[in-house]
């Protein structure tokens, strides 16, 4: 890939949290498919299909399943030497898809590899990150969210280092909305970019709108908030100036499965390809000058929305489709 100008050729995007197996009913009733999946495992997917030096730092099994996270991450090309060997099964999610092909989970994760990280597990982060992102059931899961907090809390002091968060609400893993800001709002105030769905602030905030919830997420420290909303498109906030709503695409959906996921590694990559990555260069900039980073997004997410199952779009797809999109 050929990055754009004032973007640095050596950039590392950094990605730390679960790498499970969502089983996805099958053709055949009663049936499943085995599929790669966690949150933070697709965006690292989406992030090296887009071309970006992708990092993944998830604790994989041994496993039949835990070898396969690992293949296929290996053939996206990503670097996985901060990737532990772990001796703990691997967490199962169970898709179900309602009448929309919008996607909920029920979990297995009693004792699984994705929360049991160690001080010297996250000390092995690549030097060269510029970028970490975090989030999901593993920045509230004990006893690994410490370690993962502790991470982002280091990076984020380095003033180098962009830090991105999706929260990536999964109400049946957290007690109740209280509890789910409390996980939520530590999170937020390491974090440079938070990144998050209306459901995810509907459920969390559920006497806020989404406005009111930006502006909270700002004074406790984020630099900028999106917000997405589905068909709606959505909206980026900064501490500097209004909100900026983009519109999302019409496009036919096969489901939403991965499509947050495929709207933060297009964000994160548009971000790196126009140089905006460091932490002083997104806190000056106003929320309009965010916009195409934006659109890149919800582009990313719309084209996996096309087609079944957490498969974003290489970079070459990308490019295509950003060709034939209509200006503004």
């Amino acid at each position: 890939m050929t990055a754009e100008a004032g973007a640095p050729a050596a950039v590392t995007i950094t990605v730390i949290g679960e790498a499970l197996i969502d089983l996805v009913p099958g053709q055949a009733p009663q049936s499943f498919t085995a599929l790669p999946g966690g949150s933070p495992y697709n965006v690292a997917i989406g992030l090296a299909r887009l071309g970006q030096r992708t990092a993944l730092m998830a604790r994989l099994a041994g496993n039949a399943f835990g070898r396969l996270l690992r293949e296929r991450a290996a053939a996206e090309g990503i670097r996985l030497d901060a990737a532990p060997h772990a001796s703990e099964p691997t967490t199962l999610a169970v898709v179900s898809l309602d009448a929309d092909a919008h996607a909920s989970y029920d979990f297995y994760l009693d004792g699984t590899a994705d929360w049991q990280w160690s001080a010297e597990e996250i000390g092995r982060v690549p030097e060269a990150t510029s970028v970490l992102h975090f989030g999901s059931v593993a920045s509230w899961t004990p006893p690994g969210d410490s370690h993962i907090l502790s991470l982002a809390g280091l990076m984020r002091g380095r003033g180098d280092v962009l830090v991105s968060y999706d929260p990536n609400i999964r109400p049946r893993l957290l007690r109740d909305h209280h509890h789910g800001q409390r996980m939520v709002e530590r999170s937020i105030r390491l974090t440079h970019l938070a990144k998050a769905s209306a459901e995810d602030i509907a459920w969390l905030y559920p006497d806020r709108s989404a406005d009111d919830v930006a502006g909270h997420w700002l004074r406790l420290g984020a630099a900028v908030v999106v917000i997405t909303e589905g068909g709606s498109g959505a909206v980026a906030y900064t501490a500097a100036g209004p909100p900026e709503r983009r519109p999302a695409l019409d496009v036919p959906v096969a489901d939403t499965v991965g499509a947050g996921d495929a709207f933060t590694a297009g964000l994160l990559g548009s971000l790196v390809r126009r140089g905006l990555q460091s932490p002083a260069e997104l806190a000056r900039r106003p929320a309009a000058e965010l916009s195409a980073a934006v659109d890149d997004a919800i582009l990313v997410a719309s084209l996996t929305c096309q087609r079944p199952g957490a498969d974003p779009p290489t970079l070459a797809e990308f490019e295509a489709a950003s060709a034939g999109r209509p200006a503004g």
